[in-house]
């Protein structure tokens, strides 16, 4: 997980911003999901 992700998931938790917690949710899968997907092209 990339350290500015880590960062804003720490804030968002920390001031129980839920709206931000499941946006950032959302980009860290979508983030996984597409490098999983260029990880296969390139083999």
């Amino acid at each position: 997980m990339p350290s500015w992700l880590k960062n804003q998931m720490k804030r968002a938790y920390f001031e129980k911003n839920r709206y931000q917690i499941k946006l950032l949710n959302q980009c860290w899968f979508f983030y996984k999901r597409s490098s999983e997907a260029d990880t296969k092209q390139k083999i």
